[in-house]
């Protein structure tokens, strides 16, 4: 990609409930952009935002492996603004739409995309548990409205279980978001590019017998959840997820990556979850993955993920 070794700003940990999942992503991460000839220069956002901007003028391009609050929300997007250095992914405006689900989910219902039916609960809006069932049936699904790799998240099969789970959510933010609870194959379907982004193949998520849903621990524990790409759909569903997802990836005004999860009920039809805009960055995660199988192993991915960062600037 360069005649010269371009100078990367590799910004992990942060402050968020997934710091140690960001810090882990960034060991490998800095290991294949030194075989690809970068130079890379560690900043943890949680103590070295001075020492970046000391910097500023000594780096090419940032690449950010932050993952939930202060990180994948558009701050650090900001700050990498002011400073006047180029980053892949989402810029200030993209990172703060699809961190916040509900406008996200407002936002893929214009495009005419399908999501499942949800109410927001806030400490000053809340409804009975009878009102939120009457409304929106049982089992619910509750989640904080700004917060990543299923922090906070339950599944309420009962009224109380619901109330638990509010309860639960808000210690995670003062939005939470109850929705209608969908029974089916948990897929995810990664987007490349800029303005005219690809889907890549679809995953398919099966979490182990020990987990009712795709939670932290499934997410993160090692053999915790299967994960089979290309996902065994027809292609006609991997066609149509690949359509949703890029066209969630271009109404959340996403540049460079995105994955986008969604959920397939037993008569195929799919529901789109949240998109991610900052997805995990080991060789072993969802999107390297998938994009493995697209063509671009690890050390290529991330190379192109810098192109694009440095392009759209």
């Amino acid at each position: 990609m360069q005649e010269q070794k371009l100078r990367i700003a590799l910004l992990a940990g942060g402050t968020s409930g997934e710091r140690e999942v960001s810090l882990k992503g960034a060991a490998g991460v800095e290991k294949a952009l030194l075989a690809r000839n970068f130079e890379v220069l560690r900043f943890d956002p949680a103590t070295d935002l001075g020492r970046l901007f000391e910097e500023k003028d000594n780096i090419d391009c940032a690449f950010i492996l932050l993952h939930g609050k202060n990180g994948e929300d558009g701050t650090v997007q900001g700050y990498l603004e002011l400073l006047n250095i180029p980053y892949q992914g989402a810029g200030v405006l993209g990172s703060a739409i699809a961190m916040d689900k509900d406008l996200a989910k407002d936002l893929y219902l214009t495009e005419g995309l399908p999501v499942a039916r949800w109410e927001v609960v806030t400490p000053r809006k809340v409804p009975s548990g009878r009102e939120l069932v009457a409304n929106l049936g049982l089992p619910l699904v509750v989640k904080p409205v700004r917060e990543g790799s299923s922090l906070g998240l339950t599944i309420a099969r009962t009224e109380n279980e619901l109330i638990a789970g509010i309860e639960t959510a808000l210690t995670h933010g003062r939005s939470v978001m109850v929705e209608q609870y969908i029974e089916g194959r948990e897929l995810t379907v990664g987007v490349l590019g800029n303005d005219d982004p690809e889907g890549l193949p679809l995953i398919e998520i099966v979490p182990g017998k020990d987990f009712e849903f795709f939670d932290y621990n499934a997410k993160y524990v090692p053999g915790a959840s299967e994960e089979i790409c290309p996902a065994p759909v027809s292609a006609e569903i991997s066609r149509k997820a690949q359509d949703y997802a890029i066209r969630a990836h271009k109404v959340l005004r996403l540049k460079g990556y995105s994955r986008t999860d969604m959920l397939m009920d037993s008569e195929e039809n799919l529901y789109l979850l949240e998109t991610n805009t900052i997805p995990g960055m080991t060789e072993t995660s969802l999107f390297p993955q998938a994009a493995a199988a697209h063509g671009l192993d690890f050390p290529a991915l991330l190379e192109k993920l810098i192109e694009l960062g440095m392009e759209k600037k």
